[in-house]
């Protein structure tokens, strides 16, 4: 343990760890922590002058940390996503209001146009007329006229004239006339005054559209000002959005490269105790997101957690003939021929593991190392587990197989993390059938006796006979 205060990393990540350093008050800040995450993730060292346990605090506070900026990140997302919902129905609603405005607007203009030119009719109407009634009166005239002078004649003008009747009949005649004349006058004068009546009324309703469209054209430009503003707020909210998304994908990095650095922290080789074991399945869990006692459940189930990793050996690498270990007895077959053996010693191979001297399990088919895999089933992660331990894999090392079983069981629907989901895995981890059903729940019995130890620090004596 260093007993001093150094100038260094080792001094922060100190500080989060304990309580007082050299009689100072440790200083556990968010800010702080950030800061030292973020070093930790840096440094080529997985703690610098820590001892394992105290590197293994830290990267769990670490990762802890990071998990919540995610979580916490993803919580602005939803609010983010909920306020460009939002946004978007408005400039949506802008635009719906914009368009029926223009609409307005377009058969307001269509309709004043046409009212114009009905106008410009009735003026010329108007002024048609207006020429009859001068006609008219022109003809009145005239007629009025025509009759002061025959009026002003004497009666031996009259007689000298000629016939004393036609005089009469002409006199009858333009009286006749003056009164039609005067019928059409006030005819035409009518129908002036109703054209006159008809052209101010649609004066009255262009003056009024116009003003209609004015008013429209006002509104339509505070929606496209609205909606400018809506648009720019949307903008700001989009680049705040993805900046939100990069913060969320660079806190979920950071916490896998802090959970790669636990993974190695924890990582063993030996038969591990029971808290290397729990260590390493704490550190797989959250890498992969199963819950560590289910992992470590199966574990314990299929080696007793890698003090069974098999009690046979392969003796023969073309039948697959092979023996007992305590015994030496010959063993018909200790691989499925046709589907595990070629597997097996490709994988011994990529290890540098000699094949002959290598555990399997006697139960004919060849299991490996402490997730008891078979070959075959094995050489369908082989490329998931180099990319995510950025080394080929070996079914005997505990770290691997711990990360080989993880994978499996979350494909097979543990990372729900219900006990319906992790029992519906466990069966099909094992097989199917009866024998299935009894290992599932023997599976789920361990996890349960692990989980109380991780929360509580202690295990029943049932579930120690268990586990041990």
């Amino acid at each position: 343990m260093i007993k001093s205060c150094k100038p260094i990393i080792a001094v922060i990540f100190l500080a989060l760890i304990l309580p007082a350093c050299a009689g100072r008050p440790g200083f556990v800040l968010a800010e702080d922590m950030g800061t030292t995450c973020s070093t930790l993730i840096d440094s080529n060292a997985s703690c610098p002058n820590l001892s394992s346990t105290d590197c293994r605090a830290l990267l769990e506070k670490c990762a802890t940390y990071y998990d919540q900026q995610s979580a916490q990140i993803a919580q602005d997302i939803t609010k983010t996503t909920a306020q460009k919902n939002t946004l978007q129905s408005a400039v949506s609603g802008l635009k719906k209001k914009i368009q029926s405005l223009e609409y307005q607007i377009s058969q307001s203009t269509i309709v004043a146009k046409d009212l114009s030119l009905q106008v410009k009719d009735t003026q010329s109407s108007i002024d048609k007329t207006s020429n009859r009634i001068a006609d008219s009166q022109s003809q009145i005239t005239q007629i009025l006229r025509s009759l002061y002078e025959e009026d002003k004649k004497s009666s031996i003008e009259i007689l000298l004239e000629g016939n004393l009747s036609d005089f009469f009949s002409n006199i009858a005649y333009l009286e006749s006339l003056n009164s039609k004349v005067g019928d059409l006058l006030n005819t035409t004068k009518n129908l002036q005054n109703y054209l006159q009546g008809q052209k101010i009324k649609m004066d009255t309703e262009v003056s009024q559209l116009q003003k209609t469209i004015a008013i429209q054209s006002l509104q339509k430009q505070e929606n496209e000002q609205n909606k400018k503003q809506q648009e720019t707020y949307l903008k700001l909210t989009e680049a705040q959005y993805q900046q939100q998304l990069k913060d969320k994908q660079a806190a979920e990095a950071a916490s896998a490269k802090i959970k790669a650095r636990l993974f190695q922290v924890a990582g063993v080789t030996k038969v591990p105790t029971f808290g290397e074991a729990l260590d390493v399945a704490k550190a797989v869990g959250a890498m992969v997101g199963i819950r560590p006692s289910f992992l470590l459940a199966v574990i314990s189930q299929e080696s007793a957690i890698g003090r069974n990793v098999g009690q046979c050996l392969l003796t023969d690498i073309n039948t697959g003939v092979g023996k007992r270990i305590s015994t030496g007895a010959a063993m018909s077959r200790v691989f499925k021929v046709s589907r595990d053996l070629q597997p097996f010693l490709q994988i011994c191979a990529s290890v540098g593991r000699d094949p002959l001297r290598t555990p399997v399990s006697c139960d004919s088919y060849g299991s490996m190392g402490p997730a008891q895999f078979l070959p075959s089933t094995w050489m369908l992660f082989v490329d998931r587990l180099k990319s995510l331990l950025g080394q080929t894999a070996d079914p005997w090392a505990i770290k691997d197989s711990f990360t080989a079983s993880a994978l499996y069981l979350s494909d097979l629907g543990a990372s729900g993390k219900t006990t319906t989901t992790e029992k519906a895995a466990a069966y099909s981890y094992n097989g199917s059938g009866n024998a299935a059903r009894i290992y599932s729940n023997s599976v789920m019995k361990r996890a349960n006796c692990i989980q109380t130890f991780i929360d509580n620090g202690t295990m029943s004596t049932d579930c120690q006979n268990l586990i041990f």
